[in-house]
């Protein structure tokens, strides 16, 4: 953090002033003498460093090494107006810090004295220099030039608070120094402000993680350039020379102190042996040095990994933790240079916690201690609340304090597991917070066996982070996904993530798809057994458990079969299709598999894996759709939704037995395709109907995300044949644009739709309680006599749609497990879509039994499960060509001839 005494690392063993002069008394060239002594002291430290010396001894020896040698070279000139001079170490080697082939970094100073009259000198002092290979970086400035330089650049600026004087008149460095850290060159909040933004601009750079597989010594977070900028900081405000300076200032523990300092040698540790090792500057950790340091520092090949896996899960494990330290003493810094003249604003959140100048602070230092879930509670905290910045530097510290009492009963407590749940669900800050606890120590004490693969690298040139940071990398995925901003470059995972029915569930998936990576054996099947026991502790549904283990289980699937296998073939679908099962599985697996690929490597995502992924998606989903589609662990899943859709219906007060009697007619394909909370809303509505006539109609907004703002449109009638298509009308007669459309026919003779609908130009529908009422009178009205069809109205196509038009195609084929026609409708999306259909259904006669309706953009694919009106599958030939032309040519006619 600052210079020692330039006596203090004397190392005269390496280095005899006394006999270098000599030498050059008696030498006739003193060019060999200097390499000489340079050579030799470089040998002896190389030497001491192999036999584990004193970091410290080399590092700051090696700059009183080059300080005896400079002071020397520039004694042996004669310097006009010497007493207006100064030679002045500055940057690291101001600190009197060199590392083997380190820059050394001079400034020749000068007061009120013309630099042309020594020219000559100066070259001659370098040109010696550079003869006796010093990698020498020098400017010759007066104290003004210094005080304008430092004004313009903060790096400059931050050189020149790191100097000290070698030779000359020591005034000038004093002056020089009182110039360049006044308030007039940089104010203590301009000052830091540019260091912070130094560091994120840093930090960006080396993609804001210390886990790059080939990470920079210097410059990666965690890196000595961090330890470096908390001294700069305290150097400028307080005054600090030393890292225990900040002890007295009341910024550091001594434990804490202590865990800095041995950070702090370890990095130079590395760096000493990473240019001994290179034979040069070099501060990035390349794969082959790597496997070098790893042999150097006797790492030795396990079967828990290799040697260099060993080496870098140490290096990863300390970045990490200095890392801590700059993100605790920086916003402590924040706190004291920043606002200190600010009144501070306190809000108080809970009883444990309360916003202070918009961070988060423990409302008393033994918050921790009296209540160890607010470990837990603080980052949901932090989630539910975006306004709020951070966290306070003193409360990270009492999180690191008391993290120990993350324990096997901690993590088995209720309240933890449902804060955990808690923050998984949230709707914004998940994977922000998920690298907080990963930062301050808390997730993988919190789930051991992510604390296994923190810091875990794998020696590849495929995997460009170590598996922690690739685990939060996807789940960032994932959260970006959803976003609009992405929909252009991601646009099916972006539909698919919003219609997911438990997006807490991917994310959960997503931590552990790689969590027993190192551990030997298939790490799929490792950590398929590990999820399920984390779905134990936190009461995760039977169903949603298969799920998880499925998902973990086989999250290389999809990306192996497209890229492996060839997909045009129709086996080779079904058979993934068979492997898949149901949809909801392949929805998950999709959006898990292009997090995957994108938070592997930024460089493995292009069209061509796009193509194929989204083409094997797309087929699956088709011949799902078709038949094919045979839900894993079906009596699982039913079960599980009814047991959340019962807890809220007890709190409705609902009869259980009507309840149940009332489920057995519905058959299983309702409980696969409704979410709990609908289940509840629509028994609650049809029992409470009681022997009323039908239809019943239920207008609320819709809980899906992929239709965030539409509103459903529930109606519960008799299993009539001209239901849909009169549906369908009546809604395009009330100027609503359907979106999807679910018809499940029940064992008693009804039927339950679900229509999701929006305004005709695609926006939400009032939230006003008369016009849906007036919508439910309506539909009513209509749907009392489904054969008494309205009208369709004209309604104008957008002119986007009519230039994208997609020509119409139909497909029909027999299903004989359901002895019903599957009737697939692939064309382009407008108002008017669905009501138009049913006419031709109408038309021909044709009862439609179940619907599946799918927006993919402008384009829609539509599946419908008809019959004949004696309700047998559509088998004529000749009725199946002209319903097939006929829905083609009405359909484009519609597009071609709108107005």
């Amino acid at each position: 953090m600052g210079a020692t005494s330039q006596s203090v690392f004397a190392v005269p063993e390496y280095l005899d002033p006394l006999a270098l002069e000599e030498a050059l008394a008696n030498a006739k060239n003193a060019l060999p003498v200097y390499r000489q002594a340079l050579d030799k002291a470089k040998s002896l430290m190389d030497e001491a460093f192999c036999n584990q010396a004193d970091i410290r001894k080399l590092i700051y020896g090696r700059a009183w090494i080059i300080d005896q040698i400079l002071c020397s070279i520039w004694n042996r000139f004669d310097w006009p107006h010497k007493d207006k001079l100064a030679l002045v170490a500055v940057g690291g080697y101001g600190r009197g810090e060199l590392h083997p082939y380190s820059d050394v970094d001079i400034l020749i100073l000068t007061d009120g004295v013309d630099a042309e009259t020594f020219s000559d000198t100066i070259s001659a002092f370098l040109t010696l220099l550079w003869d006796i290979k010093l990698d020498i970086g020098s400017s010759v400035r007066s104290i003004d030039e210094c005080y304008e330089a430092s004004r313009n650049d903060i790096t400059i600026a931050t050189n020149l608070i790191e100097s000290r004087t070698l030779t000359g008149n020591p005034d000038l460095q004093i002056n020089m120094y009182q110039r360049v850290t006044s308030e007039e060159a940089w104010s203590d909040k301009e000052f830091f402000k540019a260091k912070l933004e130094e560091q994120n601009q840093r930090h960006e750079k080396t993609n804001d993680t210390a886990y790059n597989l080939e990470p920079n010594l210097k410059n990666s977070p965690g890196g000595l350039r961090d330890i470096q900028t908390i001294g700069w900081v305290a150097k400028r405000h307080f005054g600090a020379t030393y890292l225990h300076d900040l002890v007295h200032h009341g910024f550091l523990t001594d434990s804490e102190l202590d865990t800095l300092n041995k950070g702090e040698l370890y990095l130079w540790t590395l760096r000493y042996a990473l240019h001994m090792i290179s034979k040069r500057r070099e501060d990035r950790l390349l794969f082959d040095h790597q496997r070098s340091l790893a042999k150097f520092f006797d790492y030795k090949d396990q079967d828990s990994g290799l040697a260099v896996e060993q080496f870098m899960s140490k290096y990863y494990r300390v970045a990490k933790a200095m890392s801590g330290f700059n993100d605790m003493l920086l916003q402590y810094f924040d706190e004291i240079i920043l606002r200190r003249s600010d009144k501070p604003r306190i809000e108080p959140l809970n009883n444990r916690f309360k916003i202070h100048d918009d961070y988060l602070e423990a409302a008393y230092d033994s918050v921790f201690e009296h209540h160890p879930f607010a470990l837990m509670e603080l980052f949901v905290l932090l989630a539910q609340n975006p306004q709020i910045k951070g966290v306070r530097a003193s409360t990270i510290r009492l999180i690191r304090e008391h993290r120990h009492l993350i324990d096997d009963e901690f993590r088995n407590d209720l309240r933890n597991t449902s804060l955990f749940m808690e923050l998984l669900r949230s709707r914004e800050g998940v994977s922000t917070q998920l690298r907080r606890m990963n930062r301050y120590g808390i997730l993988g004490r919190y789930l051991p066996e992510f604390g296994q693969v923190v810091g875990q690298m794998q020696h590849d040139l495929f995997h460009i982070y170590t598996v922690d940071a690739h685990t939060l990398k996807v789940i960032q995925m994932m959260r970006q996904f959803r976003h609009e901003s992405m929909q252009e470059h991601f646009p099916l995972a972006h539909r698919i993530i919003n219609q997911l029915p438990k997006i807490e569930l991917l994310y959960i998936a997503g931590l552990y798809h790689d969590i027993a990576k190192g551990r030997g054996g298939d790490h799929s099947e490792l950590g398929a057994d590990d999820v399920i026991q984390f779905c134990k502790r936190h009461h995760i549904g039977k169903w949603d458990t298969h799920l998880l283990a499925w998902l973990v289980k086989n999250h290389l699937k999809m990306s192996m079969t497209a890229q492996r296998r060839d997909i045009s073939d129709p086996e080779v679908i079904n058979q993934f299709a068979h492997e898949v099962r149901d949809i909801i599985h392949l929805n998950y697996l999709y959006v898990l598999t292009v997090a995957d690929i994108n938070a592997t490597n930024h460089t493995l995502w292009n069209s061509w894996r796009a193509t194929l992924l989204r083409q094997l998606y797309t087929e699956t989903k088709r011949a799902l759709r078709r038949g094919l589609e045979n839900p894993i662990n079906k009596e699982d899943r039913i079960e599980q939704l009814q047991q959340e859709a019962m807890i809220m219906l007890n709190q409705m007060q609902m009869d259980v037995a009507a309840v149940h009697t009332f489920w057995e007619m519905l058959g299983d394909e309702y409980f696969l395709r409704e979410d709990a909370t609908n289940i509840a809303w629509h028994t609650q509505a049809i029992l409470g109907h009681g022997e009323r006539p039908l239809p019943l109609i239920l207008v609320q907004k819709t809980s899906y995300r992929l239709y965030e703002g539409a509103t459903e449109i529930f109606i519960y009638a008799d299993d009539l044949p001209q239901l849909f298509p009169a549906t369908v009308a009546a809604l395009d007669q009330l100027h609503l644009n359907v979106l999807d459309a679910r018809i499940i026919p029940t064992d008693n003779g009804r039927t339950l739709n679900t229509y999701t609908v929006l305004s005709e130009d695609n926006k939400p529908l009032p939230d006003n309680p008369e016009y849906l009422t007036r919508i439910q009178t309506a539909l009513t009205e209509e749907l009392d006599d489904p054969d008494d069809f309205p009208e369709i109205i004209q309604r104008r196509v957008p002119r986007v749609l009519k230039l994208f038009a997609i020509p119409t195609s139909v497909n029909l084929s027999n299903d004989p497990s359901t002895h019903q026609t599957v009737l697939e409708v692939f064309t382009s999306d407008r108002p008017g879509l669905l009501a138009r259909l049913g006419r031709i259904f109408v038309d021909f006669n044709i009862s439609v039994r179940k619907a599946k309706i799918s927006n993919v953009g402008e384009r829609v694919e539509d599946f419908f499960f008809i019959t004949d009106a004696t309700g047998q599958p559509i088998s004529d030939p000749d009725l199946c060509e002209r319903l097939q032309h006929t829905i083609c040519e009405k359909l484009d006619e519609h597009i071609q001839h709108s107005n």
